[in-house]
């Protein structure tokens, strides 16, 4: 979204220089037209200077009318600069993401972020497993039909969910470093149960992960031979008959043919 102060400004610029123009364009054609009238007289071309004189001042008016009414309008509140700034971040994502690859290379760079939030903690490890999986299966995503797609939506609920815990628990695990020893007892509990709520679920997407490419594995699998290849067999076994047939034929030669002496 544009900053409403810098497009309320954008505008009364534009209109003050619209009105000065046409003043000064309709000023010029009515004072010609007073000049030029009485000089040679009225006549066709007096009609075109007088018409072109009114419309200019008609539009002049127009605009200093214009130019008031959003004058007299309360000029729209500075955005905050940490606002100005995400604006300014979510134009740019938004111009990468309309390049044709754009849409990998932000996702690529959110995902390294992420990676250098959590560094220096257990969860580093838990988190690099389950993006390769989520990678893995993203790869997978448009072959999961039919039956799959139900399992599909749930990995990517389970996958921001699991993000998220990841971050959570990240978050415990620094708290815990600086917490004073009779406040550390009720955080390591918590930071166990939480790493231990990550590892079964980041166990279980790698599972479903491999289900996944199970699934694809036996659907592609055919229950006879391929019918490509066996389209191919049927035209090797066609050529081949052709080459022998013209081999023959240059063996035999014409039969009709009178030998030369």
């Amino acid at each position: 979204m544009a900053d409403e102060r810098a497009r309320y400004f954008r505008e009364l610029r534009r209109l003050r220089r619209a009105a000065r123009r046409w003043s000064v364009l309709g000023g010029g054609l009515t004072g010609a037209a007073a000049v030029l009238t009485p000089y040679a007289g009225l006549g066709l071309p007096d009609a075109a200077w007088a018409g072109a004189a009114g419309s200019a001042v008609a539009l002049a008016a127009w605009r200093w009318i214009d130019l008031r009414a959003l004058a007299a309008r309360p000029a729209p509140p500075a955005l905050d600069p940490a606002e100005a700034a995400a604006r300014s971040r979510a134009r740019l994502v938004a111009a990468v993401e309309r390049l044709p690859a754009g849409q990998g290379i932000v996702a690529e760079v959110r995902r390294a972020r992420s990676r250098l939030a959590l560094r220096g903690t257990s969860m580093a490890e838990p988190w690099a497993r389950l993006d390769r999986a989520a990678l893995t299966l993203g790869g997978m995503t448009g072959r999961l039909t039919g039956l799959a797609e139900p399992a599909v939506l749930e990995a990517a609920a389970a996958d921001r969910s699991l993000r998220e815990l990841a971050g959570r628990t990240a978050s415990v695990e620094r708290a815990l470093r600086l917490a004073p020893a009779d406040a550390r007892a009720p955080l390591a509990e918590a930071h166990r149960e939480l790493s231990g709520q990550l590892e079964s679920g980041v166990a279980a997407y790698e599972r479903l992960v491999v289900a996944a490419a199970g699934y694809l594995a036996e659907d592609a699998r055919p229950t006879s031979e391929h019918a490509a290849a066996s389209r191919l067999a049927e035209a090797t076994d066609l050529l081949h008959g052709v080459a022998s047939a013209l081999a023959e034929l240059r063996t035999v030669g014409d039969p009709l043919r009178a030998p030369t002496r």
